[in-house]
């Protein structure tokens, strides 16, 4: 900064000297002024111009694999990759070479960044975390400046903080290691990602600052080959949404600074979020607490947790109010659904609701016992029954239907195509890509008219339970299966 100010002065003194002999200083002003554009949009525009591309994000780390919940698979695989880093001697005795990259993919908020830190306090290593969008951009060479720079500074870091490993973290990494050769416009894409395989390259055990990328991606499909190859991401690690036993670790980890009701079960809790990443579970708890607050409570219950969920996965409810004769018609929409969902799987029903959340009038919320990773037959038929129930309690009380369930038709119909495409069809075992597009219709359209006799005929022997149900959610609004349940018993 000092620098710049002897030369600012400078300047100014040399113009007003050349000002005070009469000579024409535009020119030199013109050139002058077009010079610093070109400086600053060469220079000043790029991020962290300098040694300290990605200074925000360096820091030592301090959470530990215990810290993170849902994921015991990939720590345990990561744990075995980064002994290598431990343990140096080991490794030089067995002549082992060292992992150069993990890759961590998955979807979002399953925690990849959270075991990339852990990873970084594992091995006691400075940790750089950057995104892949920060190194593309429309200058020619810069991307792959900051590959170099990037790499540079994690060696300077670690000998400045006297630590021997350093973690390089790269979130989104598709968007700099995507496949070449599929940019028409230039080819700074393609330097840049040849830096990074040239950097990595690089890397070996005789160092005296050992480095471990670690890049993370739910689309590893578009990550180029010759990044995956053996030598550079050496490990593949799947982060995949966290089972039962992960959701309720991952709950216990997110309440336990927070007071809670004894009517709250995290058993339960797991159970009502299958399908939850972690930062969906984080959300929740978090919610409970907001709703808890509103309404000056001084515990978290169960009543908040179950909003919480219905928040996080549906939005915050609207102030759009339908009319009478509409919500009476949503109301027996959803009871349609209630009452099959609960006589096709019994139990499955974890709340029922008319309240308007994002696009939805109402909603049926659905829970299984235990995670599910192969469906049947008859399961898939229950699950169609349920969606195209809606309508057909409509059909059944109002004689008519209704736009409402045009989302309900197309799950009826995505399920039919998964069981064609299953060869749980009658056209057997079938190539889904080489079917007749009028077979395939065909086929859908038998499922789902045998499915829909079976239904109507079902809420037929059931009305009364239906119109009980449909009562009942008129009242109060919003039901839980336990009520629900209770109402068909009675």
């Amino acid at each position: 900064m000092k620098h710049k100010e002897i030369i600012a002065g400078a300047a100014a003194g040399a113009l007003l000297f050349l000002v005070l002999q009469g000579v024409d200083i535009l020119p030199m002003v013109f050139i002058i002024g077009l010079i610093g554009m070109l400086f600053y949009f060469n220079f000043a525009k790029q991020p962290n111009n300098g040694a300290n591309f990605a200074s925000a994000n360096r820091n030592i780390c301090t959470i530990s694999f215990d810290d993170i919940g849902g994921q015991e698979v990939a720590k345990n695989e990561l744990c075995e990759a980064l002994e290598f880093m431990k343990d140096n001697e080991q490794l030089k005795l067995l002549g082992i070479r060292p992992l150069k990259g993990i890759l961590l993919n998955g979807p979002p908020g399953t925690g990849k960044t959270l075991l990339a830190k852990a990873a970084a306090q594992f091995t006691n290593s400075v940790f750089l975390s950057v995104s892949g969008s920060e190194f593309v951009e429309m200058y020619v060479g810069v991307g792959a400046q900051r590959v170099r720079r990037l790499f540079e500074q994690a060696k300077k870091t670690a000998k400045y903080l006297k630590k021997s490993s350093a973690v390089i973290f790269i979130d989104e990494i598709e968007v700099l290691g995507g496949a070449r050769g599929q940019n028409n416009g230039h080819q700074e894409h393609d330097q840049t990602l040849n830096e990074l395989l040239v950097q990595m390259d690089g890397i070996s055990a005789v160092e005296e600052i050992k480095i471990l990328i670690i890049g993370a991606t739910n689309r590893v499909d578009m990550l180029d080959s010759a990044l995956l190859r053996p030598g550079r991401f050496d490990r593949l690690v799947k982060v995949d949404l966290p089972d039962k036993k992960g959701r309720m670790h991952i709950l216990r980890l997110h309440v336990r600074n927070k007071p809670l009701a004894s009517d709250v079960s995290i058993d339960a809790l797991a159970k009502d979020t299958f399908g939850f990443s972690g930062a969906q579970l984080e959300s929740v708890a978090n919610e409970a607490a907001i709703l808890a607050m509103r309404e000056n409570s001084d515990k978290i219950d169960s009543n908040h947790f179950r909003s919480a969920i219905e928040k996080v996965m549906m939005g915050e409810k609207l102030d759009r109010l339908p009319s009478k004769e509409e919500k009476h018609r949503i109301t027996v929409h959803e009871s349609g659904h209630a009452l099959i969902g609960e006589l096709r799987i019994p139990g499955s029903v974890a709340s029922v609701n008319v309240a308007s959340r994002s696009n939805a009038l109402g909603y049926v919320r659905q829970t299984q016992e235990d995670d599910m990773y192969l469906y049947t037959y008859d399961y898939m038929k229950s699950r169609i029954s349920v969606a195209l129930a809606g309508v057909l309690a409509e059909e059944l009380i109002f004689g008519n239907r209704s736009t409402g369930g045009s989302g309900d038709f197309k799950h009826a119909s995505d399920m039919a195509k998964q069981i064609i495409y299953n060869g749980m069809s009658e056209l057997g075992i079938i190539s889904a890509e080489d079917i007749p597009k009028d077979q395939l219709h065909s086929a859908i359209m038998k499922i789902l008219k045998k499915v829909e006799n079976d239904t109507r005929e079902l809420l037929m022997n059931h009305k009364i339970d239906l119109m009980r149900i449909a009562e009942l959610l008129q009242d109060k609004e919003t039901i839980s299966g336990e009520e629900l349940r209770i109402g068909l018993n009675n």
